[in-house]
């Protein structure tokens, strides 16, 4: 017992101080490690307890190929402290040469879970814009009746009107910004630290941070950190909002080109996405994608679908300066062949 206390002090001191060399303690391959040419794990590592992290599974291959890797920071939809619902879309883009920093601790999740979560996602918010879901596993998806949706709602009113007396202890699902910005302080310790696997390993001008509906919100609370070169915004938006320490007053920190995907009228952040926009500064490149996926986009397709293709693209481009994905953001003939039902706005490139 005394042992395990001991333990259990030296690894709080070390996440707090970050003088820990990485120690990956857990593995997971994921949907066969994604897309890309480097083929992609999930990791657990001792020393950032807090945080999943995806990357190639050679690191070294990739560093002696092509030089230090870029940098992913990713804050979790509702604010969550879990990455799993974006665990496809997290591997298929760092097995293109990307080290993703996700919040959230290292868990597992299998293929049937995964898919189950997402059917109830969606059917409860099915996008009338969207004729036809289907699942990566190849199951259709039919939006929720209304005898289904009155149910719930019975059952959460009844869940209301009758609290259990012993209400069990809950975990701890939200999370803040600061941890995007904790992830980066451990890894840049962590690419300074002879004897660390990530040691010299990591392109530190090369960060961008991404996040997904509330976790849009904190990364628009962190993008005033001058480390962070560019940021994506998914199904996310200010408007008039307040949340997770950022709002409106955030734009104006902006730095760095951004990236605003979302998923059309069906999205319910459709509307704060183009108040962000009208009211990014002109000093800030941006592009603004809608699409007719609504607030799910397209995270439950195979590797995460087209959201995380023009999220590659983006990192492409800005991180790596691969010119040729600019097509996608840049492009009218481009985006109206491969990208037809998609709409694109952008300004002050």
């Amino acid at each position: 017992m005394i042992f395990k206390k001991l333990f259990a002090a030296v690894a709080v001191i070390c996440v707090a101080t970050f003088i820990c060399a990485a120690q990956t303690e857990r593995v997971q391959v994921i949907e066969n490690g994604g897309t890309g040419p480097y083929k992609a794990i999930a990791i657990g590592d001792a020393s950032l307890p807090t945080h999943m992290i995806y990357r190639p599974a050679n690191l070294q291959s990739y560093v002696e190929k092509n030089g230090k890797i870029p940098v992913l920071l990713y804050a979790n939809g509702a604010c969550a402290n879990s990455s799993l619902q974006m665990s496809r879309l997290l591997t298929d883009v760092a097995s293109y040469g990307y080290l993703v920093i996700a919040i959230g601790p290292y868990a597992e999740l299998t293929d049937e879970v995964f898919y189950a979560d997402w059917k109830r996602a969606v059917r409860n918010g099915y996008p009338e814009s969207k004729p036809v879901i289907i699942m990566g596993n190849g199951e259709r998806v039919v939006p929720m009746t209304d005898a289904e949706r009155q149910a719930m709602a019975a059952q959460r009113a009844a869940a209301q009107n009758n609290p259990p007396t012993a209400a069990p202890a809950q975990p701890v699902n939200r999370t803040y910004s600061r941890q995007l910005l904790e992830a980066l302080d451990w890894l840049t310790d962590q690419n300074a630290s002879d004897g660390s696997e990530y040691y010299h390993m990591v392109d530190l001008e090369k960060v961008a941070a991404m996040g997904q509906s509330c976790g849009g919100a904190q990364v628009l609370g962190v993008t005033h950190d001058p480390r962070i070169k560019t940021g994506i915004i998914l199904n996310s938006g200010m408007g008039e909002m307040d949340m997770q320490g950022a709002s409106k007053k955030s734009l104006a920190s902006l730095h760095t080109p951004m990236l605003y995907l979302n998923g059309g009228p069906a999205d319910i952040a459709y509307s704060n996405a183009n108040g962000d926009y009208a009211n990014i500064g002109d000093d800030i490149p941006v592009v603004k994608i809608s699409t007719l996926d609504g607030h799910h986009g397209t995270y439950y397709e195979p590797n995460g679908g087209k959201y995380a293709v023009a999220a590659r693209m983006w990192l492409n481009w800005q991180l790596k300066g691969q010119v040729g994905d600019s097509a996608l953001f840049m492009n009218d003939d481009y985006e109206k062949t491969f990208y037809p039902d998609w709409v694109f706005e952008r300004k002050n490139w």
